[in-house]
């Protein structure tokens, strides 16, 4: 078993934090499937991009999401391929912990 230190406590915190804010946690649903732009995000995610910008910020913040310029665009993507694995799983969990909540057409939790 892995010794629980302060700073894994904070990282779970850091994750605590970004799903919190329900666009943010949006954002890293939809970055589970292939990196995108700011553009295509508030796209997808019907918001304004400076409200994406904003929300991506503070996943960089949190260090859960990484940037990177290709010519005049930015593309993020997960810090961490396991990340994408973990959501699923966080998922998974609210299905079975409340199967009437989350359905093939969205989730309807308060």
């Amino acid at each position: 078993m892995t010794t629980v230190t302060v700073t894994h406590a904070a990282a779970l915190t850091r994750l605590g934090h970004a799903l919190s804010e329900g666009v943010r946690t949006r954002i890293l649903l939809s970055l589970r499937e292939a990196p995108a732009r700011p553009s295509d995000l508030a796209e997808a995610l019907d918001v304004s991009k400076q409200v994406i910008s904003n929300q991506l910020a503070c996943l960089r913040g949190c260090e859960l999401v990484e940037a990177t310029r290709e010519g005049r665009s930015t593309w993020y993507r997960l810090a961490d391929p396991r990340l994408g694995g973990a959501l699923g799983d966080l998922l998974e969990l609210v299905a079975t912990v409340d199967p009437t909540c989350c359905s093939p057409e969205g989730c309807t939790c308060a």
